[in-house]
């Protein structure tokens, strides 16, 4: 497990729904290859309205024609982990914006592998 604390960096990247790597989404070539170079996590959030730099709106309102919302994919490691990361962001995104924002971990925990195994009590953990 990857422990975090401290000072880390924040790699954001915007991207549109309907951006593509090889017929798969983007944003989850993103994700898969985050994990596979074992960074801390990586979440994907989907916009309901924005533009970038084609100036051109893309709205989840009804009566709007678009359907490629935007998309942020967030990544948190250390420093040099997102750093040696940013190459394959390179490759990835030929259209949108990739940030970085210096950032503080407060707390970052996984999920109890023991939880709802009963504890030395006989009591469920929680």
């Amino acid at each position: 497990m990857t422990r975090l604390t401290g000072n880390a960096l924040r790699v954001t990247v915007y991207i549109g729904e309907n951006d593509t790597w090889h017929h798969r989404p983007l944003y989850a070539e993103i994700v898969h290859r985050a994990h596979a170079a074992g960074l801390a996590g990586a979440s994907v959030f989907r916009g309901v309205e924005g533009f970038g730099a084609s100036s051109l709106i893309h709205t989840s309102r009804l009566l709007s024609l678009s359907e490629d919302l935007p998309v942020a994919v967030v990544i948190v490691d250390t420093e040099t982990r997102v750093r040696e990361f940013l190459s394959q962001l390179d490759e990835l995104v030929t259209e949108g914006l990739v940030t970085l924002d210096a950032c503080e971990v407060i707390r970052y925990v996984g999920r109890d592998e023991n939880r709802g195994i009963a504890d030395t009590k006989g009591k469920k953990s929680l």
